[in-house]
């Protein structure tokens, strides 16, 4: 059936066939006909070809079987040998390029099986010569070329009626595609010069010139890649047969442009191997045509500038993005690290670049095509790259490779013997490097210029890809190389150290034990090179190189390889700093395999002690109970718990070995106290060095503290409380620009500053130029966006050791991680690119609602990976994990029914114009929309949300004078004899009243002149998102209805300055019954241990801000039982939300503990929703919820969790003035 395949042009109908009342057509099918040609799989026509080939293969076993004496041993007219060659040569003489390459696929494998073949050989070789010099039009082609004949004539005739005769060149019947070709370029331009390009006669010819090109153009690549195809497999086949003709020319031509041009990999893998064929049939011939095929392919493998990196210009210059620049493009999160001629490391561009080309493609990346893995090299290129420019350079280089490999695998052992010119090519250059000398003469390598440097990275390109196929014989010789391969990690110029280090990893993959002995002693210790950058650099890509080469197998040399890493990842060099967190970042994820694998049999003693040494290191890395406790050497006026104690040992072994972290305790359980011990014992460690060593690394340096200005005041007074003057002295950097003027003279004066978020980034200025010993930022979770200016500001301070404080560090989403450990360890999550190509993708194409099984399992194992990496560098601990006498935290839903005027309001939104127009956006906006117009079309529906979160707390805060219903609900409020500041109309503060009541405050007593406590039982916290919101509890509950309550108040109004002694007040004075606070200010960081009761009137959508406001209360030094209220209105918007954002610990814990866990998105409909209300009112519900909810599993999580909204998303500042003019 192969052989009897018809082209598609020539093809007969199938038999019609009736079937009742239908007529049905029986279509005659091939194994691999070109009817497979119309499928519509990833890879049609690798898959064809690969069918094709399988059953040549089949018939080539299948003719030696019937040529075989033994089966056929009786008297014959003509043996079967004869008999098969005729039959074949009748398929030769065929003018179907599909049956001349399919007989010659048989011929092939017909003679790899059957040596003995010189009858066949005689017979058909002449005409497999023939067809090698034949120029044929196939049947293949009879419709394009149809075509062209078509468009060429109607070209001609629409000239000749423009007068412009061409028929005197063109007159024959039937014109050749090279005519064709002519008719469309040069002719026409010459025959058209002279015609006014705005004439109806220039539009007719230019229509049918283009269409008469595509044609000529599509005729001649179809005929081309057939005609390329036979000579291709007639060589195959003629070198097979054997014997070879005087002239080689006409065999090697087709075989050598098969492996620069032939786009099918199967077809390159084909002629790669009758190369190698060739060059051992051509070892003994004189002249010998080897070395100028060896060269050939030599410099083809080098063709593409980004696998063979050009000496004067290592990489391509990226292009600008549209709409901006490159250098912009390129800044801090990291699309391209800069490379020059001799500084940088080619090795992290390529992995920048290659997470860049992932995040900018839309949609999911595309899948390689199973099973045929086997079918391309290990260092391929056939999937790189699809940008069709650089496709020729692309299939040349993979042809090169083929062949080469193909090659070595062919002369095994006696490669050396037998081609000596490919083996003096890979070694000559690197031999000539050292000529002689212990060690590279810098300047005379820069003096021979870049062309010897450039033959020197060609020649390490052929080793590379040479070295994965040699025979075991001959890798003792290749090991011989190595010392030269690592002296060439010290040159001077980029691409010869980035060829090295990838040789370098060549070798550890076929020589893991010899190549990492020799790296572990000569080139790891260049990473501590830091006078010569040159050195870090060559030896950091050297092991990146030998890490992506070994993978897994890297695992029993982690525990040497780690130590020397972690002190690059402060390395002031950029290219060496990120080189080596991204390397540290793939081996802590490796590092719990470690301990399983037993050593290799034959490493020897040093480095399995030195293993040994380096473990202890690490089992303190990975295990905190592990660590060497870390005995204060300064007072410190309090008795520090267990977990703290282990706290201060974590931060003491950071320090020790120049490492940074985050210490996310819950909230509560004294990071302060921690930090200040830390602190205190470092400044006095380091001026006693000073004193006597004069080290310049223990040159005493201040800290600087950063928290939100809530807090300044209480760092400086939490120092002052645990620590003396004499050890640190802290400095509250804070008040107007000339004050804080006067305040940097005094910097000096104090090894301490305690300065706000924004202070700093205000007089970042001077900051930069201060450099610090630590770095602490208290609630560090600020600069979770990377982008913000304060967050850049903060990443421009030098210290020694940096260090976040949060309770909750992950707030919203698991990728807020990035731009936290951007300031602690820059790159050890990659670039911002490289860690949303690596965990953001798949987390997120997880969380989509489509998302398959497969996604959502990578998004999950993304979760794990980014936890694992992080873990060693975070520390968790939790209330009820390590306070035993901290008393239990009860959070209660208290609901409350809308007033009637609030119902009244609430359905007249639902009719207005604003309801229609949040509807349609909601409806409409596609996740595929761009960000800036998605973000104006739903800005009014955030409108939307904040008006119907004010009417859920007071009718006043919406029903103002721009109110279209303004005056009509004055009027009839005024009709009823009441008013809108009525608490009948806020049902919200007739709860409060209750709340406060049931806990003993503003008892009726007051009011009849009696006597109640001066010290009341309970004392609340009574927490509002708006200040608006705490004037009228002020106004309207406590100043006329409570008047006995006393009560303080902090908000956004209070100076920063003042906040601390409003704080201090509350606490040391048990008369006050009340304080009166905004989540965003009072909600962050502060010790109210002296209420025991909390009120939410409203709620932030991000819960963690709520929880945070909450354990103001519930922390260490609090001895009652702490009472959490949240006041809901049922029915409406506000329990809608609450509801999708449940209060799970297992939030914070998303990747600081084992839940894993992201937030899925909300959907359209639930949306919808929040903006209708629930008449389904149920009875009045008290749902109290435990302060330690059980961890959720994974997919609970997943399933259960709504997206958490952006602060910016809800905030007050969104004009509601304009929006209720679409009330109407």
């Amino acid at each position: 059936m192969l052989l009897e395949v018809k082209p598609r042009s020539k093809e007969k109908s199938g038999k019609l066939t009736r079937l009742g009342g239908q007529v049905k057509e029986t279509v005659q099918e091939y194994i691999a006909g070109a009817e497979h040609g119309d499928r519509r799989p990833r890879h049609p026509r690798l898959l064809v070809m690969r069918a094709r080939l399988m059953s040549a293969k089949l018939l080539g076993v299948l003719c030696r079987s019937i040529c075989d004496p033994r089966i056929n041993s009786g008297p014959q007219e003509i043996r079967p040998a004869e008999s098969l060659a005729q039959l074949l040569l009748f398929h030769l003489n065929s003018k179907s390029a599909l049956q001349r390459i399919a007989v010659t696929m048989v011929l092939c494998e017909w003679a790899a099986e059957q040596k003995e073949s010189e009858l066949v050989s005689s017979m058909v070789q002449p005409r497999l010569l023939a067809i090698l010099s034949e120029h044929l039009y196939y049947d293949e082609i009879a419709i394009p070329f149809t075509r062209v004949q078509t468009e060429c004539k109607q070209l001609i005739a629409l000239l000749a009626d423009a007068q412009l005769h061409v028929h005197e060149r063109f007159n024959c019947s039937v014109l050749t595609i090279d005519q064709a070709n002519e008719l469309v370029t040069t002719v026409f331009s010459e025959m058209t010069a002279e015609v006014n390009t705005c004439s109806q006669t220039w539009a007719a010819l230019e229509g049918k010139h283009q269409q008469a090109a595509a044609a000529a153009a599509e005729a001649g690549s179809e005929w081309q890649r057939l005609q390329l195809r036979v000579h291709t497999f007639c060589a195959c086949a003629a070198v097979g047969l054997g014997p070879l003709p005087e002239r080689l020319n006409p065999l090697v031509r087709p075989l050598m442009e098969a492996a620069r041009r032939e786009e099918n990999t199967l077809v390159q893998g084909h002629a790669a191997a009758a190369i190698a064929r060739l060059l051992q049939r051509c070892a003994g011939r004189t002249p010998c045509p080897n070395s100028k095929v060896l060269r050939n392919l030599c410099s083809s493998l080098c063709v593409d500038p980004l696998l063979t990196p050009s000496v004067s210009c290592p990489t391509p210059t990226p292009a600008a993005p549209a709409g901006g620049n490159a250098s912009q493009e390129g800044g801090r999160d990291g699309a391209h690290h800069m490379v020059s001629k001799t500084k940088g490391i080619i090795t992290l561009y390529l992995h920048q670049k290659a997470a860049f080309a992932v995040t900018s493609k839309r949609g999911p990346a595309p899948k390689p095509p199973k099973n045929l893995s086997s079918e391309v090299a290990p260092n391929s290129t056939a999937t790189m790259d699809t940008d069709e420019s650089k496709k020729p350079s692309l299939i040349q280089r993979r042809g090169a490779e083929f062949s080469l490999t193909t090659i070595t695998k062919h002369f095994g052992a006696q490669l050396t013997m037998a081609l000596p010119f490919l083996w003096e090519t890979m070694i000559g250059p690197l031999k000539a490097v050292v000529e002689g000398r212990e060690g590279l003469d810098v300047p005379l390598l820069l003096e021979k210029g870049d062309t010897v440097a450039q033959e020197l990275v060609g020649s390490l390109q052929v080793l590379e890809v040479v070295a994965g196929a040699i025979a075991p014989q001959l890798i003792p010789l290749l090991l011989e190389q190595l010392p030269h391969l690592c002296l060439c990690l010290q040159h001077p110029y980029t691409a010869v150290r980035h060829m090295a280090a990838r040789c370098v990893g060549v070798l550890s993959k076929i020589a893991t034990l010899e190549t990492m002995e020799i790296f572990l002693e000569r080139v790891l210790p260049w990473l501590g090179a830091i006078d010569n950058s040159t050195k870090q650099e060559g030896a950091i890509e050297a092991l990146a190189c030998v890490m992506e080469q070994l993978d897994v197998d890297i695992v029993p040399y982690i525990v040497l390889l780690v130590v020397p890493v972690l002190g690059r990842m402060s390395d002031p060099s950029d290219s060496v700093r990120f080189m080596a967190t991204q390397c540290f970042a793939t081996l802590i994820r490796l590092l719990p395999l470690e301990a399983g694998i037993p050593d290799p049999p034959s490493m020897s003693d040093d480095l399995i002690r030195q293993k040994a040494r380096e473990r202890h290191f690490l089992e303190q890395l990975l295990d905190s109970r592990k660590l060497e406790n870390y005995k204060i050497p300064v007072p410190i006026k309090a008795e520090l718990r267990k977990y703290q104690q282990d706290g201060v040992n974590w931060l003491s072994f950071l320090n020790k070995y120049k490492l940074h972290g985050i210490l996310c305790d819950d909230m509560g359980l004294g990071k302060t106290l921690q930090s200040i011990c830390i602190l205190a014992g470092d400044h006095f460690l380091r001026v006693q060095e000073y004193a006597k060593t004069k080290a310049a690394d223990s040159t005493p340096l201040p800290s600087l503290v950063v928290c939100p200005p809530t807090l300044t005041g209480h760092w400086v007074d939490e120092v002052g409380k645990f620590c003396t003057k004499e050890f640190l002295n802290p400095l509250h950097y804070t008040g107007p620009p000339t004050e804080r003027a006067r305040l940097q003279h005094q910097v000096k004066k104090h090894n301490l500053v305690v300065a706000s978020y924004d202070v700093v980034r205000n007089d970042i200025d001077f900051f930069r130029n201060i450099k610090f010993n630590y770095c602490i930022l208290d609630e560090g979770h600020v600069i979770k966006n990377g982008k913000t200016k304060l967050s850049k500001a903060i990443k421009q301070i030098a210290a020694n050791f940096r260090v976040i404080l949060s309770g909750t560090p992950i707030q919203n989403n698991v990728l807020e991680l990035w731009s936290l450990f951007d300031f602690l360890m820059p790159g050890f999550l990659g670039t911002e690119r490289q860690f949303a190509a690596r965990y953001g993708k798949p987390i997120l194409a997880s969380r989509d609602a489509k998302s398959s099984s497969r996604e959502q399992e990578a998004g999950v194992l993304a979760m794990e990976a980014l936890h694992r990496q992080v873990l060693p560098f975070l520390l968790r601990r939790m209330k009820e994990d390590v306070l035993q006498d901290l008393p239990p935290k009860i959070i209660q839903d208290y609901y409350c029914n809308l007033s009637p005027l609030q119902v009244q309001l609430y359905e007249d939104f639902a009719k207005s114009r604003a309801k229609v127009s949040v509807d349609d956006t909601i409806s409409t906006t596609e996740p595929e929309e761009e960000e800036k117009p998605k973000l104006k079309a739903t800005g009014h529906v955030f409108q939307a949300l904040q008006y119907l979160r004010k009417l859920c707390n007071h009718p006043a805060l919406v029903l103002t004078p721009q109110h279209p219903e303004y005056k009509r609900v004055i009027e009839q409020l005024a009709a009823q004899s009441s008013s809108l500041r009525d608490m009948q109309h806020a049902p919200k503060l007739s709860a409060l009243k209750q709340l406060l009541l049931d806990c003993g405050l503003g008892a009726a007593g007051g009011a009849d002149g009696g006597t109640e406590a001066v010290v009341a039982q309970h004392r609340v916290l009574i927490f509002c998102q708006l200040k608006s919101m705490l004037d009228i509890v002020e106004q309207d509950l406590l100043k006329p209805q409570l008047p006995s309550v006393t009560y303080m108040r902090l908000d956004g109004s209070v100076p920063a300055g003042q906040r601390h002694s409003i704080v201090s007040r509350f606490n040391n004075d048990p008369s006050i019954d009340v304080l009166l606070l905004t989540t965003h200010v009072g909600g962050l960081g502060l010790n109210l241990t002296g209420a025991d009761t909390v009120v939410f009137v409203e709620h932030d959508w991000n819960p963690m801000r709520d929880l945070q406001a909450m354990d103001r209360a519930h922390r260490i030094g609090q001895k009652r039982v702490v009472n959490v209220y949240r006041l809901i209105t049922r029915g409406t918007l506000e329990e809608k939300i609450m509801g999708l954002q449940k209060f799970k610990m297992s939030i914070a814990n998303t990747v600081i503990s084992q839940e894993n866990a992201s937030l899925q998105s909300m959907g359209t409909d639930q949306l919808l929703n929040l903006f209708t209300l629930d008449r389904d009112e149920k009875a009045d519900r008290s749902e109290p919820s435990s302060s330690n909810p059980e961890k959720a599993s994974m997919k609970s999580v997943l399933d259960g969790l709504g997206d958490l909204w952006d602060q910016q998303q809800y905030e007050t500042e969104y004009d509601l003035d304009s929006f209720m003019h679409s009330l109407q």
